[in-house]
């Protein structure tokens, strides 16, 4: 391997700083990888020192260069310079741009050792909480050119618009020539998109594109630059009118979004029913994803008549259950509790907008359900995990991007009584990471 090119980056960011090292730390060893860890990197020791090392596979023979500290005193990283002898589970990596890309970090290996360590980081963040022996049902798998949703940053100097992702812990970027994550129907609008972006960005201007692939074309969403004039907005109207549905802006992430462009409606369907999500909106990352995720919630909700549906976005899983069950979606969000409302006509679904970090449904109002479905943020949902582990609600189904914040939200639990029957692991971000996660807790 090589290092790194380096890329520019956006105005008024900052490359990460680095941790200085002692002189004896800043040189070049040769390592054999023992393992990948749960972030990705291959783990090797040498000198006494804990080494992670990213792009390398167990088995690995490299050389690496002590770059810094990983930031929680839990090792030294390594930067990766040559593969000296291949493990057994390495394989060429399809896209150009990995080992600089930050958006896959797991090209390297082939496709069954890929399997086995994504099953194993479920495994894994179980067993650091005593429930190592839970089943776990097969993994389902999402293909390359599934992703139907990304988040690109875009950069204008002089003439040329950079446009991609971010490198790994950086934030400099990536422009993107290929992508085989990507659903084909959004890498096609990455040249255009550079070319409008080239129109409506000042120079030393920065953005970021959200865009999203829905029935009846795709949603694009602006953020930033802070503000657009007139013949930023005409062109912005102008834009592929044939395959983007609705253009929409935000100055900041934390500012409301205004409509650009709107052509025509787009919808995103669960369970067959329609809705229009809000621009940039949470959605599941691939259409494989969400229907193994929604088939596994199905199955733990069984034949429960009354469900709770917490941190309940858009309606991924309220909607499919609302055809079995009386539910009731909550979710703190308000464009998507709205979003939700307008489709709820025919269905036995209630909506409420509740910040359920800050105000979690207590136990007594849990224990009106025969089940309860919780999907939250990476972060777990330690204070509703608490409520819920004092109630009597027969059947529990947690849903997470995050195995650790599962895992710590399961043994809360299984403390207070309930036993995690089985876990459903799901690969939706493909050669990276993130794994995602479903579980069923019985009374």
């Amino acid at each position: 391997m090589t290092r790194p090119a380096k890329r520019p980056f956006a105005k008024g960011r900052q490359p990460a700083r680095k941790t200085s090292l002692a002189p004896a730390e800043t040189r070049d060893l040769e390592v054999v990888i023992t393992d990948v860890g749960a972030r990705g990197d291959g783990v090797a020791f040498a000198d006494g020192l804990r080494l992670f090392v990213p792009y390398t596979v167990a088995g690995d023979r490299v050389r690496v260069r002590i770059a810094d500290s990983d930031g929680k005193g839990e090792g030294v990283r390594g930067e990766p310079l040559e593969v000296l002898e291949p493990g057994p589970g390495r394989q060429t990596p399809p896209c150009r741009h990995f080992g600089r890309c930050g958006g896959c970090t797991l090209q390297q290996m082939d496709d069954a050792t890929y399997a086995a360590w994504t099953v194993g980081m479920v495994r894994g963040a179980l067993e650091r909480v005593g429930l190592g022996e839970v089943p776990l049902e097969p993994l389902a798998r999402t293909p390359a050119g599934a992703r139907r949703r990304a988040r690109f940053a875009a950069l204008k100097r002089g003439k040329r618009v950079w446009f991609g992702f971010n490198e790994r812990q950086s934030h400099r970027l990536v422009d993107l020539e290929e992508c085989p994550v990507l659903a084909p129907r959004l890498f096609a609008l990455v040249e255009p998109l550079r070319a409008v972006l080239a129109e409506i960005l000042p120079d030393g201007g920065d953005a970021d594109v959200v865009l999203t692939d829905l029935e009846g074309g795709a949603d694009l969403l602006l953020v930033g630059p802070r503000s657009l004039d007139r013949a930023a907005r005409e062109a912005l109207v102008a834009f592929e009118p044939e395959r983007i549905a609705r253009i929409a802006w935000q100055p900041t992430d934390r500012a409301a979004a205004e409509p650009v462009a709107n052509r025509r409606p787009a919808f995103i369907r669960f369970a067959g029913v329609p809705i229009q999500p809000p621009p940039g909106a949470f959605l599941q990352a691939s259409a494989e994803g969400e229907a193994a995720l929604v088939a596994a919630v199905r199955e733990g909700v069984g034949q429960a008549g009354r469900v709770a549906d917490l941190f309940a976005g858009i309606g991924t899983f309220s909607i499919p259950l609302a055809q079995q069950a009386a539910v009731h979606a909550v979710e703190g969000d308000e464009p998507a509790v709205a979003a939700l409302g307008r489709s709820v006509q025919g269905l036995r679904l209630t909506a409420e907008r509740r910040d359920l970090f800050e105000s979690p449904l207590s136990a007594k109002d849990l224990n009106r359900y025969d089940a309860v479905v919780f999907d939250p943020p990476r972060a777990g949902a330690a204070a509703q995990a608490a409520a819920l582990a004092g109630s009597r609600v027969p059947r529990v189904v947690g849903v997470s991007c995050n195995p650790s914040s599962f895992a710590r939200d399961a043994r809360v639990l299984v403390d207070g009584g309930y036993r995690l029957a089985k876990v459903w692991p799901v690969d939706q971000f493909l050669w990276s990471a993130h794994v995602e996660l479903v579980g069923l807790f019985e009374r």
